[in-house]
């Protein structure tokens, strides 16, 4: 059986270095269980569980799915009604899961209790400052998102073929690059640019294991690079979302000089939920990359990761053999 060592396997016991990242409403054990029975690290999201006793539940369902190891996703952000989080984190430990994914604010807070339990933190983060900022206070992992990635990029712009090698140089614990990895070409790309895994949230939402529904599905696919949208840009908490009615809207208010209050009802999580669920690519935010460009059929997640892994073998062979 093929199997890839670098310090993020070896560290989450792992067979390929493929993490499957933290997404709202889409981190559920069914995504998160077939990640980890084909190789890689499947992850549920915390906060998409409307308490820490549901977060229990979804932790026992997805052990009855997968023997292999999974982690979680806890989000921490700045709210003036502010999620329990460490309640959720409680649930972490006290269900024996081993890898917890933050991401938001600094994880300061949370990491000496988190390793007294023997649980590995993933810290993702969109700038070398920030990584090496939680790799102080004590991560055990980072993984750099580049400007090219869904959800929240940061404000610096920064792609991955330099975000990742400025990271590379810098950071000593082990390297996870996120944001435009779709394919084995993007994982080759990303090991020789020093990272030692990649995290790959929006392809494995166009996996025929996805709780989402199939019309959203098929609307990646039938994306190109071109079709996202960076909205918020002007409340500085830029985002990057899939090319849509809701996300055109949202951009034509910023430009018109309006405030969060004037899209709050465009950006309700309870809208972009209901359109996953419904299969409406119009209805709501769809968080989504640029490797949209990059995604042309819905595998199941075993399909892309074996895909994945020889066409990497296959990219890291042909460049070795080019020199003479």
């Amino acid at each position: 059986m093929t199997t890839i060592r670098t310090r993020i396997t070896e560290m989450l016991g792992i067979r390929y270095p493929i993490i499957q990242g933290g997404m709202q409403w889409v981190g559920r054990a069914e995504l998160a269980a077939a990640v980890s029975n084909a190789g890689g690290l499947g992850i549920l999201t915390a906060l998409t569980q409307p308490s820490p006793e549901a977060l229990a539940a979804e932790i026992e369902r997805c052990r009855g799915m997968t023997d292999e190891p999974f982690g979680v996703n806890l989000t921490i952000l700045p709210s003036a009604s502010a999620p329990p989080y460490e309640a959720y984190l409680d649930v972490v430990i006290r269900c024996g899961v081993k890898v917890l994914e933050t991401a938001g604010n600094n994880p300061r807070a949370f990491i000496e209790k988190a390793h007294a339990a023997g649980v590995r933190i993933i810290h993702k983060c969109t700038a070398v400052r920030h990584a090496l900022s939680a790799e102080r206070n004590g991560v055990d992992a980072i993984s750099i998102d580049g400007f090219e990635c869904a959800g929240h990029p940061g404000e610096d712009d920064v792609g991955g073929l330099v975000l990742i090698p400025a990271a590379a140089r810098k950071v000593r614990v082990p390297l996870v690059a996120s944001g435009g990895i779709a394919d084995g070409r993007g994982m080759a790309a990303a090991l020789v640019l020093g990272a030692e895994g990649v995290n790959m949230g929006t392809r494995f939402c166009a996996t025929r294991e996805a709780p989402i529904h199939d019309a959203i599905k098929q609307a990646m696919v039938g994306a190109d690079e071109r079709r996202t949208n960076l909205i918020f840009r002007t409340m500085r908490n830029t985002g990057r979302v899939l090319k849509n009615e809701v996300s055109d809207e949202v951009i034509a208010v910023e430009k018109r000089g309006g405030g969060y209050d004037d899209v709050r009802a465009l950006v309700a999580g309870a809208r972009g939920r209901a359109a996953l669920e419904a299969g409406d690519p119009q209805g709501g935010l769809v968080w989504a990359g640029q490797v949209v460009g990059l995604i042309d059929d819905i595998p199941t997640c075993a399909e892309l990761i074996e895909r994945m892994v020889s066409e990497c073998r296959e990219r890291l062979r042909a460049g070795a053999a080019i020199f003479v």
